[in-house]
């Protein structure tokens, strides 16, 4: 994709300006503020790759495929049947982690490929806000070298999922100064590695759970660097005490809680049981009844075409948004589908707008987002 050339298109406003002022005393002053405003602008635009703005003309192809599908007349309480899918932003390799700071009413994700985290704003202008977010090394030999995950912990600093250093850690930065300085939270359980954290929430005790799938390995589960010979759920004590929740999971990914913090969700993208699980919470970090919440293995082919179960957010109404086969799909706490938004793309994961608004998805390398009620 080629980046428009703004300092070519700043001059030749300028330009024109100057010409028609040629003969005057202004030409002086113009002067000064076109050498002061260009230096200023060279300095942004060398932190910040600016991807062009979409037209909904130029994706017919791909929203030909978009629905929206009712099962449920709860649904239309939520979503309305005729809501259209907004295409956002495009032109990434495979984005992930969607985020909504309501302070600066902007999108953050991940790209992990491109070792990046980019910054949607409300005029649909994409920057890139870290680089590198997930590997700060040379020489990756994997595909997934980024951040996967992103959240706020109770402090409003960010946090990040970091495949290719295999660990959990923080953003030393305000949120409007972006920069590349982390601090690790956790990048061991019992002396051993993690595989690679992949997306997690903090409750409001400030206590973070977390997966930890193989999907940054370069090898997955057969990377003879694989430390740990399980995937795991944790949940990482404000205390620092790292607890494990499940090691049974073959693929454990999206991760949320209950907005009312009782019951723990995970997705689960294992091709050979596709499922979103729940368990209650009883303490910080201890659970039980273990429950498959929706099972969604006939709908999955042996090459996962239509996506495996992934991302996944609460509203608080304590409705679900899963990103699965097809899209994303709307839930009770019980494993009713209400509806399902279909996006014709592979869906890995989804946010919501503080008021609850809109539904921000990443699916494949595009942005998506469709109006809630």
């Amino acid at each position: 994709m080629v980046e428009p050339d703004l300092a070519w298109y700043r001059w030749k406003f300028y330009r024109m300006v100057i010409i028609q002022f040629m003969n005057t005393k202004l030409l002086p002053i113009i002067s000064l503020i076109l050498l002061v405003t260009s230096c200023k602008n060279k300095e942004t635009e060398e932190k910040a790759t600016i991807i062009p703005k979409v037209k909904q003309s130029e994706y017919s192809d791909i929203s030909a495929n978009f629905e929206i599908e009712i099962f449920d007349k709860e649904a239309l309480e939520i979503i309305d049947a005729n809501t259209e899918i907004e295409v956002r932003a495009s032109g990434f390799t495979w984005v992930e982690g969607p985020l909504w700071i309501e302070d600066g009413q902007f999108l953050l994700f991940s790209d992990i490929p491109n070792n990046k985290v980019y910054k949607l704003n409300a005029e649909n202008d994409t920057t890139t806000y870290l680089h590198p977010s997930g590997f700060t090394k040379e020489n990756f030999t994997g595909h997934e070298p980024g951040s996967n995950g992103l959240l706020l912990n109770n402090e409003g600093e960010l946090v990040l999922m970091q495949h290719g250093e295999r660990r959990v850690a923080k953003m030393n930065a305000p949120l409007d100064q972006p920069d590349e300085n982390y601090e690790v939270l956790v990048r061991k359980f019992k002396n051993k590695r993690l595989n690679s954290p992949n997306d997690g929430i903090y409750d409001k005790e400030g206590n973070l759970y977390f997966s930890d799938p193989p999907y940054g390995l370069p090898e997955q589960l057969d990377d003879p660097n694989k430390e740990l010979d399980f995937q795991g759920v944790y949940c990482l004590l404000k205390t620092g005490e790292l607890l494990l929740i499940d090691a049974d999971l073959k693929f454990p990914n999206g991760v949320t809680l209950s907005h009312d913090e009782s019951v723990l969700l995970v997705a689960v993208s294992n091709p050979e049981k596709p499922a979103w699980y729940r368990y209650d919470i009883t303490a910080p970090g201890k659970v039980r009844n273990k429950q498959v919440l929706l099972d969604v293995s006939e709908l999955v082919d042996e090459e996962s075409e239509h996506g495996l179960p992934d991302g996944l957010k609460v509203n608080s109404k304590e409705v679900i948004f899963a990103t699965g086969p097809y899209g994303v799909w709307v839930l009770t706490q019980q494993g009713k589908v209400l509806a399902r938004i279909r996006t014709g793309q592979l869906t890995s994961n989804c946010a919501l707008s503080t008021d609850e608004k809109t539904l921000f998805m990443t699916a494949d390398n595009y942005i998506l987002s469709v109006a809630l009620k």
